[in-house]
């Protein structure tokens, strides 16, 4: 199976550059930027990857981040990712980075996406891999600092495709971001959010119908809601689903109890995808392998969840 995953050609949906940066990068970075690091190496950061929820991951998630500062750091950090995809045999990507973590700590907007938006473009020149960049809006943070960097990201509109919403989802509900997704979209930018991976199935509903987004990130949670699973199977709206996240950050206990294929087999358009490889244990081969091991997926399952990802795809 692993011979196979790795001559398939796959799309990835859902991925946070962030959560790419593996910690011998990190270390790499920390020291090439003379920036003190509160783990003494490689092995005692990775026992820190024991997180019971999203928020514990977020809070380690961010301080990793401290370490990007420069464009050829976010190029390194990119073109790192980018090469995991040619091994995998990953031939289109669509990841999601996320400014304000980045601004707020006084690097430049133009610093964050010249760097990614460098390694992107060359990974289409060396290796074929296609790409669509999305601009993610911090949800813990305010609706006025996300137009805040709508402004300063729209001079750059060339480098991405479309908006999102990420980072803690319980009390920060999609519709808290209407209007500043109505100006993105009025900009001709696409709209798609994070949803019902710890919040409820009533996020979902807000994305679908407030922030008019074209595809839920997550969305495992939609299934208590009957009503909800119809309209996504009626329309046909994909979810892009991280196995391996969600066991790492505890929405399921173990792998046998995920529902991605009983959402699959009902007829819903989901997608597998690795969210924050370096803190969760897979990239996206990792996580259809999980999937072999633990739920008895079947390979004609596994091409369906292939051919969704190239469907669900923003940059046809």
């Amino acid at each position: 199976m692993k011979e196979w995953l790795n001559t398939t050609p796959k799309a990835e949906l859902h991925l946070h550059i962030e959560g790419s940066l593996e910690p011998e990068l990190l270390f790499n970075l920390a020291q090439r930027n003379g920036i003190a690091l509160p783990w003494c190496d490689v092995e005692s950061l990775r026992k820190a990857y024991d997180f019971s929820n999203l928020q514990e991951f977020l809070d380690l998630y961010y301080q990793g981040a401290d370490v990007l500062r420069t464009e050829q750091d976010f190029y390194d950090l990119t073109w790192a990712y980018l090469q995991k995809c040619k091994e995998q045999c990953i031939t289109h990507v669509e990841p999601f980075f996320d400014p304000q973590t980045h601004t707020d700590r006084g690097v430049s907007f133009e610093v964050v996406i010249n760097g990614i938006n460098a390694a992107l473009k060359e990974a289409e020149h060396q290796f074929g891999i296609t790409s669509g960049l999305i601009l993610s809006f911090l949800r813990h943070l305010s609706e006025e600092a996300a137009f805040k960097t709508l402004e300063e990201a729209l001079p750059y509109q060339d480098h991405f495709i479309a908006v999102g919403l990420d980072s803690s989802e319980v009390g920060h509900p999609p519709r808290k971001f209407e209007q500043v997704f109505a100006k993105a979209r009025s900009e001709g930018l696409l709209a798609v959010a994070h949803a019902g991976e710890e919040g409820p199935p009533e996020y979902i509903w807000e994305a679908l119908d407030l922030l008019k987004v074209v595809r839920i990130d997550h969305g495992v949670r939609a299934i208590e809601d009957e009503r909800l699973m119809q309209r996504l199977i009626d329309e046909q709206i994909p979810l892009t689903v991280c196995p391996l996240s969600n066991i790492k950050l505890c929405v399921f206990d173990e792998m046998k109890q995920h529902n991605i294929l009983d959402m699959l087999d009902r007829g819903v358009k989901v997608t597998v995808n690795s969210d924050d490889p370096a803190y969760f244990g897979g990239y996206v081969n990792e996580n259809f392998q999980s999937m072999f091991n633990h739920l008895k997926m079947t390979q004609q399952q596994a091409e369906k969840l292939i051919k969704n990802s190239f469907e669900a795809r923003l940059v046809k």
